[in-house]
C-alpha cells in the first residue's frame, strides 16, 4: 500500500521547490494548488461564478476579483471552501488510486494541510519551514504583494511553530537547495520500504 506523506508549510516557507525535489527524486506528487488552478478553468468555474458573481470571464475564475470578494472575510472563505474542496479532494483520491500499484511512496501537497484536518488522510507529515525574516522577504518579493495581503494570509494560516510541533518531519529551506536535498532524501531513507495505513 502507498505510504501517504502529507507535504505543507506557510506561505514562503519553499514548500513548491520542496515538491519539486521529490518529483526529481522519483516519488509522484499531487499538488493541491495546481488542481485548484484547474478546476478554476474547469468544473469550479461555473459553481464559484453562482456563488460570487462577476468572478469568472471567459470561463474562468479571475482569481484576482475571488481574492477581493473572500479575503478577509470568513464567512465568504467558508462559502468558497466548500465549494472547492470537495473538488480538490476527488482529484486527491483519483491520483492515489492511479499510483496506488506502482509508487510505494506519494507526497500530497497541501498549503493548508493541517489547517483543514487533512492529516488524517496522510501517514505521515512533513513541513517545511525558514527563519520569519526569510519568509517575509521571500513573500514580499512576489509582485504585487502588500503587507496587506500577508497579513491576511498568515492570520488563516497555523503558526509556524504550531505547525513544526505536528510534524513528522521538518525541512528547513532557509540553508540552500543542497540542504534541502539532503534533507529530502533522509527523509526518503528513512520511509523507504515503510507500508501505508490508509485505503485509497
Amino acid at each position: 500500500m502507498t505510504f501517504v506523506l502529507g507535504l505543507t508549510g506557510s506561505i514562503g516557507m519553499g514548500k513548491s521547490a520542496t515538491a519539486e525535489l521529490f518529483r526529481r527524486l522519483g516519488v509522484p506528487v499531487h499538488d493541491a494548488d495546481a488542481a485548484v488552478h484547474a478546476l478554476y478553468r474547469g468544473r469550479a468555474a461555473p459553481l464559484i461564478e453562482k456563488a460570487f458573481p462577476g468572478t469568472v470571464a471567459g470561463g474562468a475564475v479571475d482569481r484576482r476579483k475571488l481574492g477581493q470578494a473572500v479575503l478577509g472575510d470568513a464567512a465568504q472563505l467558508k462559502r468558497l471552501e466548500s465549494i472547492v474542496h470537495p473538488l480538490v479532494r476527488e482529484e486527491e483520491d483519483n491520483f492515489l488510486r492511479t499510483i496506488a500499484a506502482t509508487a510505494p511512496l506519494a507526497v500530497l501537497d497541501i498549503p493548508l494541510l493541517l489547517e483543514t484536518g487533512g492529516e488524517t488522510r496522510c501517514d505521515a507529515v512533513l513541513v517545511v519551514t525558514a527563519p520569519a525574516a526569510v519568509q517575509r522577504a521571500r513573500v514580499m518579493a512576489r509582485p504585487g504583494m502588500t503587507d496587506e495581503t500577508f497579513d491576511a494570509i498568515l492570520r488563516k494560516q497555523m503558526p509556524d511553530a504550531q505547525k513544526r510541533a505536528r510534524a513528522h518531519f521538518v525541512v528547513d529551506t532557509s540553508r540552500g537547495f543542497a540542504s534541502a536535498e539532503t534533507q529530502v532524501r533522509s527523509i526518503l531513507a528513512c520511509l523507504a520500504g515503510r507500508p501505508g495505513r490508509r485505503d485509497v
